[in-house]
């Protein structure tokens, strides 16, 4: 999903649906606009046909997707009148941003699956890409629905803040190239790994995460008696860990590159070696029981890898409903 929306400054890019959509990525870019004149920014249902004919025009500035990949208009008018949620920004009538997401059934309930999240790298710094979210939060929960899922790459870092930190999901699914092995995207071309995660809306959990509670003084402590099974060595590689041993514990550790994009621009080869190792690391440890509880934007300093904690269990023991 996105997000740097904003407040986390950084250009946004497809990771929840992706290859036909996606909850944003992001990577870091110049301001775009002077925060001294912030336009008046109106967020309202998406209605008409003249307002889902614009979905398309902003899906190819902000993930650069061929028109094959893109909504079809006809697709968006059905789903609209079938009852799924469209929730746009708007700058007087011109869409800047949007969130999308459609009816689903999993575990036995009916719930959102939030396909597409996007905002105009010109709006990125207006918290829209939050707005949206919670404003997809009020209308699903008026809908009787109580989660909502969506898929992003867990290499971006400031997805994964986003997602954890401040929305407070969880994932205990990892989909290995889930749109396939690239997309039309120029911004995808390392695979298309995604944790699936799942924002159980009216939880304590996600309740304390809205009012701004986080918890990473306790996910750094926890951290800092893990011996990560990926870990970011001084080298700029991914370190290995024994796999009997570590998920031995009960808490496991997965750390991750600051900047994933700028490994990608950099040296194709090392971001291919830390998709691989992640997934290795992710996979083997939701096979062993564990599921990805938190994560920290960076470990060692401003600068450092990010981090994921990963902790034995069920969702729906350590996270109960309500």
């Amino acid at each position: 999903m996105l997000y740097t929306m904003g407040s986390f400054s950084a250009k946004l890019r497809r990771g929840d649906s992706h290859a036909r959509g996606t909850e944003l990525e992001t990577r870091e870019g110049p301001a775009m606009m002077s925060r001294g004149a912030a336009p008046q920014i109106a967020l309202r249902d998406l209605k008409s046909i003249d307002d889902l004919s614009q979905l398309k025009a902003v899906e190819k500035e902000v993930w650069g997707m061929a028109d094959e990949d893109t909504l079809p208009l006809t697709l968006a008018i059905a789903c609209k009148a079938a009852g799924n949620i469209f929730v746009g920004a708007f700058d007087k009538d011109k869409l800047v941003g949007f969130a999308f997401g459609f009816l689903a059934r999993e575990h036995g309930q009916t719930t959102i699956h939030s396909h597409m999240l996007a905002v105009l790298d010109a709006y990125r710094h207006l918290d829209l890409g939050s707005r949206l979210k919670l404003a997809q939060r009020e209308r699903a929960m008026a809908m009787g629905v109580r989660e909502v899922t969506w898929t992003y790459d867990p290499l971006q870092s400031r997805n994964a803040h986003f997602n954890f930190s401040k929305l407070g999901v969880v994932s205990e699914t990892y989909k290995v190239d889930f749109y396939g092995p690239e997309t039309s995207s120029m911004l995808h071309r390392n695979g298309t790994d995604r944790l699936w995660v799942r924002w159980m809306l009216n939880s304590r959990r996600v309740r304390d995460r809205l009012a701004g509670k986080n918890a990473r003084v306790e996910t750094l402590d926890a951290m800092r008696l893990l011996v990560p099974l990926v870990r970011f060595d001084p080298s700029g590689k991914p370190g290995r860990a024994d796999l009997g041993e570590s998920l031995a514990r009960q808490r496991v550790s997965v750390e991750i590159p600051g900047d994933i994009l700028e490994v990608e621009r950099s040296d194709m080869g090392l971001a291919r070696e830390w998709r691989e190792a992640t997934r290795w690391a992710f996979r083997e440890a939701v096979k062993a029981g564990f599921f990805v509880a938190e994560f920290c934007r960076s470990i060692r300093g401003q600068q450092g890898p990010g981090a994921y904690l990963l902790q034995r269990g069920t969702v729906s023991e350590i996270i109960p409903e309500g």
